[in-house]
């Protein structure tokens, strides 16, 4: 799973039409970094007039979906990007992350049974619902054991979530205008937790290097007040999740770990078209609403995300010291116009899509383990 062709180009492509400046930035810098450390050539943002037909190492803001988009950018497996491809939309989303509620619900089309069975005991509790209809019962379902969050499949970074405790307070989600089209976009329910630490497992294919990382993310408020991803801290290893466990870590992140891989080799299993040279998992742990202590994964990033400066942070590393055995690597983004902080490496600086300013860097500390 590696670019090892020299005369490969690494592009940058925002799939978004309508990508926010931040978004663009970031994906270039990103691009402009890796072929710096893989030694390719920087190609800029994909423009099918000068790339079309050339051999690309893409670095492609969302996971590629279906075969004429991978085909469009020459990318046949995961050797040719930095992500993901699936062959339909939704598996690349929240939406996989829980079943349905019974086999009469509505299921988005390509649904694995199989996958929603194999990950039934490294999840939350929770539904994943496509349709109006289906919206209640599920809701009724769940909210017998405590309150439930509203998360729409599509959104990122937690926005668009809600949380709710009663009925009541479902049915008037149900009355919005916009409500039929909310749940055929699809939405999980998902049993709300308190105390909540997020870890972050992942690993990353690039280059002839393997990348294995655990580590914790927060969130912060963007210039509207909103909460929103704020930053990762992540312990690298080079290598496999064999390696990563060899370290001295806490039991709960080892069961972090442990559930990221069940969900990342279910997906390999059940959805056979599935490949990605970048798999990134968020584990929620913390307290259910009888006090229980809980741990599951909330979802998958087969595609560029917020971790995803540190890990290039991490693997030029690696390049600069190949006998480094591993490393602490941290990404930041703040709304708050601040100067970079020392030895901090700057990815972007600017207005955000929803604030006038947004600042993201990357930190590297020595792990002496």
């Amino acid at each position: 799973m590696t670019p090892t062709n020299r005369k490969k180009i690494v592009v940058a492509h925002s799939i978004r039409p309508q990508a926010p400046l931040h978004e663009v930035e970031t994906n270039r810098a990103l691009a402009r970094w890796l072929a710096h450390v893989l030694g390719l050539k920087y190609g800029g943002s994909y423009n099918p007039e000068q790339h079309s037909g050339r051999d690309l190492y893409l670095l492609p803001t969302q996971t590629l979906v279906g075969a004429a988009q991978a085909r469009q950018f020459g990318v046949k497996g995961p050797e040719d990007l930095w992500g993901g491809y699936v062959d339909h939309d939704f598996i690349c989303t929240k939406a996989i992350s829980h079943g349905l509620l019974n086999k009469n619900a509505v299921a988005p089309e390509g649904w694995s049974p199989l996958f929603s069975e194999r990950i039934r005991n490294v999840v939350l509790d929770g539904l994943s619902v496509h349709a109006l209809e289906d919206a209640r019962p599920a809701a009724t379902h769940l909210l017998y054991t405590g309150p439930i969050r509203l998360k729409p499949v599509h959104a990122c970074a937690g926005r668009g979530q809600e949380v709710i405790r009663s009925l009541d307070e479902f049915d008037a989600i149900l009355a919005r205008p916009d409500a039929a089209q909310l749940f055929s976009d699809g939405v999980v329910l998902e049993q709300d937790l308190r105390d909540v630490v997020t870890h972050s497992v992942g690993q990353s294919f690039i280059g002839d290097h393997v990348i294995s990382y655990c580590g914790d993310q927060y969130l912060t408020r963007d210039g509207q007040g909103e909460e929103v991803y704020g930053g990762s801290n992540l312990l690298v290893v080079q290598g496999y999740y064999e390696d990563l466990l060899k370290l001295d870590l806490p039991d709960d992140v080892r069961l972090a770990i442990q559930q990221a891989q069940v969900f990342d080799n279910a997906a390999d299993e059940a959805y056979p078209g599935f490949y990605a040279s970048r798999r990134n998992y968020d584990i929620a742990q913390g307290l259910d609403s009888d006090g229980q202590r809980r741990s599951g994964v909330l979802e998958q990033s087969w595609r560029m995300g917020g971790a995803s400066s540190a890990e290039v942070a991490a693997l030029q590393s690696f390049v600069n010291n190949p006998g480094l055995r591993a490393i602490y690597v941290s990404s930041v983004e703040t709304y708050v116009d601040q100067p970079l902080p020392a030895d901090a490496i700057e990815v972007y600086r600017g207005p955000a899509e929803n604030s006038d300013f947004l600042l993201k860097y990357v930190t590297v500390k020595s792990y002496d383990g």
